[in-house]
């Protein structure tokens, strides 16, 4: 049954390797590529899936796309595209792990991806010109997405703040039942086996851990490891920009208080510089920021020998990723249940208004870092790479991954 799935994986796997710009740009391009190219979603459905996983910790952009396997062949396609869509990333993450030492940190910073953060930008623009008729159609949600947009703006990165303007949003539609009366539809039976099986997971993995820690295992890192990551991955708001900083701490600054060392002396650690340069990579890689933690976990067993740092990227990229798919599984088909009723239904119209407006306000953030305003070839380049991407996803057929390539050769060239 899956053969009849291999253009949409075929689709997925292009996406993961030219997906560059961060989890904003991604739904861009996801608009582009599973809606206007391959209509495998809705451009509504696109929009309440991202919505909705804004609610949950994990990585969104992630969710988004495991949902539309879901949609497309249930939990076993959700599975395999989660897993082609995190691989290639993760792979380049990990094998950073390995060859940091031999590579010059000052030339990291090589101009080919210069012209990706306007590209970005450009991408967004797309994104929240497609999603604006769909979701602003009166007073109230023009309110909300203003509203959202100077929030999301002004307190961009704070982790509270996007599930709290959804969850603002969903209630000020609610305001009016007239437009959308309740119609009585029986819900659907929920299956508890994946939450049940999060939780087992998060309680048992902290446990062990800190038995290890207690009862002082030899070997326990391996332990400590997915203990840390999976309870990071299962906590986390606000995306990749969030779980870097958590990480950083937890691995680089807590492990050098010298009350930590006494109590844990095997505690995981991952050098300061390496994982700020892990930091700057990641943003260049194609793929889902939450790929890090493959980068991260390599280097937290590097001094365990080569099969132990491999065994330390495995451990990241479940370990990381596993708690969102448990989640996003879980908790949408009662998302769907809870959609029978007028309330929530009526909600759907505020947070829409409200990622149209989280949209808008990425594009705003991501142009403020973008030199536009120089008389300065870079910043007429920066322009027309903005308005390109805008024009050549609206106005023609080629592809995402083409524009990618064009912005790389940009890079190379100027």
């Amino acid at each position: 049954m899956l053969l009849r799935h291999i253009p949409f994986l075929k689709a997925v796997l292009l996406h993961s390797v030219t997906a560059f710009g961060g989890p904003q740009a991604h739904i861009g391009m996801m608009m582009k590529t599973f809606v206007q190219q391959r209509p495998y979603v809705t451009e509504q459905e696109l929009m309440e899936y991202n919505a909705f996983c804004q609610l949950l910790p994990g990585a969104s952009s992630t969710q988004t796309l495991t949902l539309i396997g879901y949609k497309r062949g249930g939990v076993p396609l959700a599975i395999i595209t989660l897993l082609v869509w995190i691989l290639p990333a993760c792979i380049l993450m990990g094998a950073l792990s390995f060859l940091l030492q031999y590579i010059d940190k000052r030339q990291l910073g090589t101009d080919i991806f210069k012209f990706i953060p306007p590209m970005a930008a450009g991408f967004l623009v797309y994104a929240a010109f497609v999603a604006f008729p769909l979701a602003i159609k009166n007073t109230i949600t023009w309110v909300i997405m203003i509203v959202s947009t100077a929030a999301t703006y002004f307190l961009f990165g704070q982790p509270w703040v996007i599930p709290a303007l959804i969850f603002t949003g969903g209630i000020a539609t609610n305001l009016s039942r007239k437009r959308i009366p309740q119609i009585e539809q029986k819900p659907k039976k929920i299956k508890w086996w994946n939450f049940w099986l999060f939780g087992i997971i998060f309680i048992a993995a902290g446990f062990i851990s800190e038995r290890a820690r207690i009862d002082e295992w030899p070997n326990r890192k391996p332990i400590n490891l997915f203990e840390n990551t999976y309870r990071m991955g299962s906590l986390v708001f606000g995306g990749g920009q969030v779980l870097m900083p958590m990480m950083y701490e937890q691995w680089s600054v807590r492990p050098e208080i010298e009350k930590v060392k006494e109590k844990n002396p095997n505690v995981v650690q991952v050098d300061e510089k390496d994982m700020y340069t892990a930091m700057g990579i990641v943003r260049a890689v194609p793929g889902p920021v939450f790929s890090i933690a493959a980068f991260a976990g390599g280097m937290a067993l590097k001094d365990m020998g080569t099969e132990m740092q491999i065994v330390g990227c495995l451990i990241g990229m479940i370990a990381i990723f596993l708690p969102s798919a448990l989640l996003v599984l879980f908790f949408f088909p009662i998302w769907n249940n809870l959609k029978k009723y007028a309330a929530v239904y009526r909600s759907l119209e505020g947070i829409n208004a409200v990622v149209v407006g989280i949209m808008i306000a990425s594009t705003f953030y991501i142009m403020k870092d973008i030199s536009m305003s120089e008389f300065k070839t870079v910043s007429i380049i920066n322009i027309l790479t903005i308005l390109g991407t805008f024009l050549l996803l609206n106005f023609t057929k080629i592809a995402p991954p083409l524009i990618v390539l064009g912005c790389l050769a940009l890079g190379f060239i100027f």
